[in-house]
């Protein structure tokens, strides 16, 4: 049952800092009200596009003491836990106070390159150490691994806590030979905005948006009218945010996704290094482009 609360638009959560670089927390409550208030369907905390590789144990720890404390059970929330350290993985699934998450995001282990073998060993080693669903993570354009559909479809028939996976390959090929092989019940996120209707029309059960931190209700749109069957009305309004899907990361996430927030006036435009805000560019492109919104 649990596995199934995670349906629809959610949001990978961005984390906001102030000039000084410290997390800005009065920014982080107001945007996680404005996605409880939204139609946004369940968070995504500290996963990529959180700069969680910047952000120190402690400073993990408040933040998802402040986000569970809000939400008080009003959406789903899933939490980034991954790494390429499996046992690293494990003692932070254990030792970690982890109240009030209802599942785990854990990306594929990445700069040490493992083979199929070594992935499929690594999940299973964390699916052992939680009672907590694992949704796993492929984004091989930042890990340098790709995650074969062979694998995915090994680990989830192994491990009934491994629930579902995060597709960010940008390969729908590779997306679809998933959808015809895996398990029934096991779930497929877009990790991929532009390719949100594409991966649901082949079976996918909605995103986990970078975007929808600026458009909760637009991306939400989307996701229902895939939801109902109404896909050429989902592609028009995919199509209006064509060029903002583009532009976010022209100069990478979540330095666009900040810039575009930052024009909203939502949070400051402050990153941490080794990340830096987008360029001048950028910035007014994007402008220009929530000016045509």
């Amino acid at each position: 049952m649990m596995r199934k609360i995670f349906k629809g638009m959610g949001v990978a959560l961005v984390t906001p800092f102030n000039k000084e670089g410290e997390v800005d927390y009065e920014a982080l409550e107001a945007l996680v009200q404005m996605h409880i208030e939204s139609n946004t369907d369940f968070l995504c905390v500290q996963g990529t596009t959180a700069e969680t590789p910047t952000l120190t144990m402690d400073e993990k720890r408040e933040i998802r003491k402040r986000i569970v404390k809000q939400v008080a059970g009003r959406m789903p929330i899933m939490l980034g836990i991954g790494g390429n350290c499996t046992q690293n993985v494990i003692n932070e699934l254990i030792e970690e106070d982890l109240t009030g998450i209802d599942a785990i995001l854990s990306v594929a282990p990445y700069y040490n390159k493992p083979s199929q073998e070594g992935v499929y060993r690594h999940y299973k080693a964390i699916a052992a150490a939680t009672e907590l669903p694992i949704y796993m993570y492929n984004v091989p354009g930042r890990t340098g691994v790709n995650i074969l559909p062979s694998t995915v479809v090994r680990v989830a028939r192994e491990c009934p806590n491994i629930v579902g996976y995060k597709a960010a390959s940008g390969n729908l090929a590779q997306v679809k030979e998933l959808m015809e092989t895996k398990p029934k019940g096991f779930d497929v996120f877009s990790g991929d905005d532009a390719l949100t209707v594409d991966i649901m029309e082949t079976g996918g059960v909605g995103v986990i948006s970078v975007l929808g931190n600026a458009y909760p209700n637009e991306l939400s749109a989307i996701v229902r009218c895939m939801q109902e069957g109404r896909v050429g009305e989902a592609r028009n309004l995919n199509d209006e945010l064509r060029d903002l899907y583009h532009l976010i990361f022209v100069d990478g996430n979540p330095s666009g996704i900040k810039a575009l927030m930052n024009i909203q006036g939502r949070l400051g435009n402050n990153l941490r290094l080794p990340l830096v805000p987008a360029s001048d560019e950028t910035y007014s492109r994007l402008q220009q482009a929530v000016l045509e919104q």
